[in-house]
């Protein structure tokens, strides 16, 4: 599986900038991965939306596309890139995320996982090779393999067994995507696997399995089972004691993190890849990030406030509307005063990526973290 070429272009410390190349183009590393869950981000926000918001990778979900509409019906339409009209990376989760968040739903075994699903109520199983398969017809760019996300604070010998269970997994789900990007039908034969480690906050239960998975030599890690319940410090812990473990010649991708505080803090122990839903799900609510903290637009102080979000933002909110009247279309209800709050967001997180990059680059990481850090707790929720 060698259908990636990664190039590590400057570091600063663990911090690293690098070139991934793939067979949907190239991306450079430190970046966030906007939430396309449905293939679609929440807020109105459209795949040319993302673009203009200099986007490199959509993320898309492989449980929620499996149950609605259908990845059999994807692939009938040439997969999920021509689907959504996207000719960047697209990453996809394995479904293993469900395996906690709907923890009500289901029941785990060594085959893999039966759901309810959360739609409808059917019966659905998931295991490692139905998860590739589920991937390989959407054809997205990379792949994460099945796995079982567990409560960060699972006891012990849960945690063990959890992760011994994904380890087996892992090799199932390489096992079968080696197949599936062999076979004449399949729309992406260059589809990536991106392993995942996991170990709650048992530190070394994860460099155990950092060093187990490391051996199958794929084309990215990912650490999972974070933010999930333990603190930001807890958090911190965990990746200080395992990416060392995890190979540098590799993209390490830090699962559904986080704050800007977060990435700029998990980038400074090594992190590359992230995602969360923050930037578009608190667009959506109307808070909206800056480099001085969080504004709550819903805010009366800003009733006759003429001004942008952030004075020198390029995006569309920014540049063409003020608060004031983005404030009045979010209390009007109207869907384009969330959708400009959402698009703001994104840009704000991708442009933070953006200078990360510029500043590894000229070897002052450290001081641009602290300053970034200090600037936006100064005006947090204003």
């Amino acid at each position: 599986m060698k259908d990636c070429n990664y190039e590590i272009i400057s570091t600063d410390g663990r911090a690293k900038h690098a070139k991934f190349t793939t067979v949907h183009g190239e991306v450079h590393t430190p970046l966030f991965m906007n939430v396309a869950t449905v293939a679609a981000i929440k807020g109105a926000v459209s795949t040319v939306d993302l673009k203009e918001i200099d986007t490199q990778v959509a993320l898309a979900n492989t449980y929620h596309l499996h149950v609605r509409t259908g990845d059999k019906l994807i692939k009938e339409l040439g997969g999920l890139h021509k689907f959504m009209n996207w000719d960047k990376p697209i990453l996809t989760d394995s479904g293993g995320f469900q395996v906690y968040s709907l923890s009500k739903l289901r029941n785990i075994s060594e085959e893999g996982v039966k759901f309810a699903s959360h739609i409808d109520g059917r019966k659905i199983f998931i295991g490692p090779e139905e998860s590739m398969q589920i991937q390989s017809n959407l054809a997205s760019t990379i792949a994460m393999a099945f796995d079982e996300c567990a409560p960060a604070k699972a006891d012990r010998e849960y945690m063990q067994r959890s992760v011994d269970r994904t380890t087996r997994w892992l090799v199932r789900s390489r096992d079968e995507i080696n197949r599936l990007n062999s076979l004449e039908d399949t729309i992406n034969k260059h589809q990536l696997l991106f392993g995942i480690n996991q170990g709650g906050v048992y530190t070394d239960i994860r460099i155990e399995h950092a060093k187990t998975i490391s051996e199958l030599d794929l084309p990215g890690y990912a650490l999972g089972g974070l933010a999930v319940g333990e603190t930001h410090e807890e958090m911190y812990n965990v990746l200080d004691e395992t990416v060392p473990y995890l190979p540098k010649n590799k993209p390490t991708y830090l699962m559904g993190v986080g704050t800007p505080e977060n990435l700029l803090e998990a980038v400074d122990r090594g992190v590359e890849f992230f995602d969360c839903e923050y930037p578009s799900r608190n667009g959506r609510h109307g808070h909206v990030y800056t480099k001085f903290g969080k504004i709550n637009m819903l805010n009366k102080k800003h009733e006759k406030d003429m001004t942008p979000i952030e004075e020198g933002c390029g995006c569309e909110a920014c540049r063409n509307y003020s608060k004031a009247y983005i404030r009045h279309l979010l209390k009007a209800g109207e869907m384009l005063g969330l959708r400009l709050c959402v698009m703001h967001n994104l840009y704000f997180y991708n442009h933070l990526m953006e200078d990360i990059r510029t500043v590894i680059d000229e070897q002052r990481y450290s001081a641009f973290k602290k300053e970034r850090i200090e600037m936006f707790r100064s005006g947090e929720n204003k």
